[in-house]
């Protein structure tokens, strides 16, 4: 999930379409030399959201903005340079074979959407997420869709994080606690 830090508008120039005359055939007005584009400095970080249905392709295989987009303007989005690592949901279908049977250690979250605490522990269960990658493997339960895995496991209030080591039930970490709380219970288990 990347983070929005700013958006900006930018107003495009509409281009006259040029007029065929009677001398000058179809087939060159769809050529490139006719054709007008936006140019936009090119800055890192930045990228262009264009929608696709704002596309038109051409039989030359061009792509062009319709004029209906290109009045509107453009919209760039700068977005994190860092990416995140989306953490994954597991059902009861897939518990087994994502957690119980993992090569590596795994945090699971237990959440629901309703729970006001467990929103506030997702951005860190996220960050832990993208700084043990290729370490620690982390997972979300809904519990309102998948209630058995919280019973299994004993889970009665939420959130709450359980660390699994080859498919045992290792640390509980329960409510919604400091980064630094997650991080010395996952060290242990590394």
């Amino acid at each position: 999930m990347a983070t929005l830090l700013e958006s900006l508008t930018v107003p495009a120039p509409t281009f006259p379409k040029p007029k065929p005359t009677t001398t000058t055939p179809l087939s060159a007005l769809a050529s490139p030399v006719h054709r007008r584009s936006l140019r936009l400095p090119h800055v890192k970080g930045l990228k262009l959201s264009v929608n696709s249905s704002t596309l038109n392709r051409s039989p030359g295989s061009f792509l062009t903005l319709t004029s209906s987009r290109l009045s509107r303007g453009a919209r760039i989005v700068c977005e994190a340079q860092e990416t995140t690592v989306e953490v994954a949901a597991v059902t009861d279908a897939t518990w087994k074979s994502v957690v119980l049977e993992s090569e590596s250690p795994v945090l699971v979250e237990f959440w629901a959407p309703w729970c006001g605490p467990c929103r506030m522990i997702h951005p860190v269960i996220d960050e832990l997420a993208a700084q043990y990658t290729g370490k620690l493997k982390c997972y979300k339960v809904n519990t309102d869709d998948c209630p058995s895995i919280a019973t299994q496991y004993g889970v009665r209030s939420i959130p709450t994080a359980i660390i699994f080591k080859n498919g045992e039930k290792k640390e509980t970490i329960i409510g919604a606690v400091p980064k630094t709380t997650l991080t010395t219970s996952i060290e242990k288990f590394l």
